[in-house]
Parts: C-alpha cells; structure tokens; sequence
C-alpha cells in the first residue's frame, strides 16, 4: 500500500489497509467471518459418562437446555397465560421459578436434540437423541455411542444444536 514504504492516506490521514491486511489475522476476512461463525440455538459442555442413560438419550445441563430452548418456554409461559408478555416470561426464567421447570420438560419432551463432536469425519460425528435434563453442568452420554463421535471422558467437548422446522426434526 503506497508508494516506496510509504502508506497512502485517505483526507483523515487515516492509513489504508492493504489487500493482505483485510485478508490475514484474526480480525482478516477468512477467520473473522468465512470459518466460524456463532450460531443461535447451539451450545457447547464437556461430556461425562451417564451409564444410567437409554442408546437414545443424552443428560443435557439445566442452564444449557433453559438457552436453548428459551423461545419455545417463553412462548408456553405466554400461552398457558402464566405471563402476558415476553418480558415478564424472561423475567420468570431468569429468577428460575419452579413452572419454568416443567415448561422446560414438556418442551423438550418431543423435541430431539443434535450432538456433534468436532471433527466429524462421518455420519455418526453427528447423532440425535431425547434431551434429559440434569443438574450437573456437562453434557452426559451413555459409555456405548462414544464410538461414533470417537469420543471419550478425558475432557473431550461436544456442541449441541437444536432442529427448529419439523423437518429437521424428523430427520434427526
């Protein structure tokens, strides 16, 4: 950019960036918006082992499944008018009251939830199941589909994501 070493300048005397200053680093254009990006309806925990769990089933944290399916609580909050609005119905999980709980269940109940462990090299890197909700803070799996994620209980991490049409949740 410029002439000799020297950075052209725009009438702010502010420098401009050159081609390869947009493209590499961290703020650089591949890495702050090609390869990753934050998605709505995910999340993310460490797994331990739940042997007390179904094939199908995996143990999901309270606070992860509260994020995750908050849309879908505050809209049963509303609609068995236990709030008027959606401020109220966040207030109502933020101060974790006792319905928000059984709200929560019922959600979940027929809605199956995506894990996926990165890298996922095959089908099995990524599997539904029936989300049980637990008190611990990570995600439980019973010791049998570790298999398929190549997973163990050493640390590793899985993401969850939630299906939202009812066609994504079929096929999961």
């Amino acid at each position: 950019n410029g002439i000799r070493g020297q950075p052209t300048k725009d009438v702010h005397n502010k420098v401009y960036k050159s081609f390869s200053d947009v493209i590499e680093g961290k703020e650089g254009r591949f890495r702050e918006t090609l390869l990753g990006k934050r998605v709505d309806y995910s999340g993310r925990s460490v797994i331990v082992v739940g042997p007390s769990l179904s094939l199908h089933q995996c143990g999901l944290p309270r606070e992860i499944a509260i994020e995750l399916f908050q849309t879908f609580v505050i809209r049963g909050l509303i609609k068995q008018h236990l709030a008027s609005n959606i401020g109220i119905a966040k207030s109502k999980i933020r101060e974790k009251e006792p319905i928000v709980g059984g709200i929560l269940q019922e959600v979940m109940r027929g809605h199956p939830i995506l894990l996926n462990r990165a890298p996922t090299l095959h089908r099995l890197g990524i599997q539904a199941f029936q989300p049980i909700l637990v008190e611990e803070r990570a995600i439980c799996l019973h010791p049998l589909v570790c298999r398929g994620f190549n997973a163990d209980f050493d640390g590793d991490q899985m993401a969850v994501h939630v299906p939202l049409s009812l066609e994504a949740q079929t096929e999961a």
